[in-house]
């Protein structure tokens, strides 16, 4: 499965963006999916996971509350809503896709497909 991330941008703090994650190739109903992101000079980390039917979802403490992790299994595009944005999100945001059980998903090593990345810069 192809993976191709959109949406990021420019914004100020306090802002909005969303990102898109549109798959190719295979269906993504198979898949567990998730937001990984990489600041400057630091390693990727986990975001959030949303499981197969959408029914599930885990978010990394920083963003609960803040991110809203979606799909559309139908268009075959998995979403992120970042609102609240602060000069720390900023980083490349990563796409990634995962047939692995949901206990293992918040590990990188479960992630086969990854998309090219989207940069969010968030000013202060």
């Amino acid at each position: 499965v192809q993976l191709q991330a959109s949406g990021g941008g420019l914004v100020q703090a306090g802002g909005s963006l969303r990102l898109s994650c549109a798959a190719s190739g295979r269906s993504i109903r198979s898949y567990g999916m998730a937001w990984f992101r990489q600041a400057p000079g630091l390693e990727r980390e986990f975001v959030t996971v949303i499981s197969r039917s959408g029914g599930g979802t885990y978010y990394t403490d920083s963003v609960k509350g803040r991110f809203t992790v979606s799909r559309d299994n139908a268009k075959n595009t998995v979403y992120l809503q970042m609102n609240s944005l602060q000069p720390e999100d900023t980083a490349v945001y990563y796409c990634a896709a995962s047939n692995a059980v949901w206990s293992s998903l918040r590990g990188e090593n479960a992630y086969a497909y990854w998309g090219q990345g989207t940069l969010v810069t968030v000013s202060s």
